[in-house]
């Protein structure tokens, strides 16, 4: 069962679904840190997931998460790269998919 929670900060929104996978926007990237940190207190698996512009944002966060707040207890498990066609535009958006693991 798949739930939805749309929380909002500073005028921004931040969807997350199924409490394990966490959509990266535009907020600040140490806001967002610490809110996968609050979450890797719940789970043992995150996946972060960012389209076009944001996919920096969710690097950055799982750098933070893995080198400096959690360094020796959690890792990268898999990066995956796709490409999505924008409907009626024709143009091309990539989307990320990092999946973080605790150790």
């Amino acid at each position: 069962m798949l739930m939805e929670e749309t929380k909002e900060r500073n005028g921004q929104e931040q969807i997350k679904t199924d409490d394990s996978i966490v959509y990266i926007r535009n907020d600040p990237v140490m806001q967002s840190a610490v809110d996968v940190l609050s979450l890797f207190g719940q789970k043992e698996k995150i996946v972060l997931r960012a389209k076009g512009n944001s996919i920096p944002n969710a690097v950055a966060v799982a750098n933070i998460i893995t080198e400096k707040m959690l360094k020796g207890n959690s890792k990268v498990e898999k990066i995956k790269l796709d490409t999505e066609n924008e409907p009626g535009i024709g143009r091309m958006l990539s989307t990320i998919e990092i999946i973080l693991n605790k150790i």
